[in-house]
């Protein structure tokens, strides 16, 4: 697909088929995040990929935002491999996962997989659920599948704020 059309046609799928996620797709989603930039190229990032029933039941225990789809992605990044920024009120840590997951989602879509985005849960019961390390933090879960019959975008999903409301030329 063109770049635009990705953008444009990938939507947060809330409902997911049961059809599981081809190995070939997965491994294109993880590599377009694997060549994400990040500050001062620290890769911190790290991804786990979450699709055993046991590991999906404690995901589904601490959000209900799974929707059933097959595979989970968590991002997460190293707190201590992170570079601070001037004035060190800010590291790269969750900017960078941020920057990694949004190309995975952008790829899923090219590979016509759906996603959604998840940041609704607690972090630390995440990781600690997850087994991760205490370095760790994770700034998102991702579902990845195949929408189910009737699923779509929500109502207010091309609702989007004209440019000369969000964009000034200072």
């Amino acid at each position: 697909m063109e770049f635009k059309e990705v953008v444009k046609a990938r939507y947060s799928c809330k409902k997911y088929s049961d059809r599981q996620v081809e190995e070939d797709k997965i491994t294109a989603v993880l590599e377009a995040g694997r060549l994400a930039p990040t500050a001062k190229n620290l890769q911190e990032q790290h991804i786990y990929v979450i699709r055993s029933a046991g590991m999906l039941a404690k995901v589904d225990e601490l959000t209900p935002c799974r929707y059933g789809a097959p595979v989970v992605i968590a991002v997460a990044y190293d707190r201590d491999n992170v570079f601070t920024y001037p004035g060190e009120k800010r590291d790269s840590g969750a900017e960078d996962a941020a920057i990694v997951a949004t190309h995975m989602i952008l790829a899923a879509a090219d590979e016509g997989v759906d996603s959604c985005w998840i940041n609704f849960f607690d972090p630390d019961k995440m990781r600690q659920a997850l087994g991760l390390p205490e370095n760790e933090e994770i700034l998102m879960l991702m579902d990845i599948g195949y929408a189910a019959e009737g699923a779509g975008p929500l109502p207010n999903h091309e609702k989007r704020k004209p440019l000369s409301e969000t964009v000034s030329y200072i």
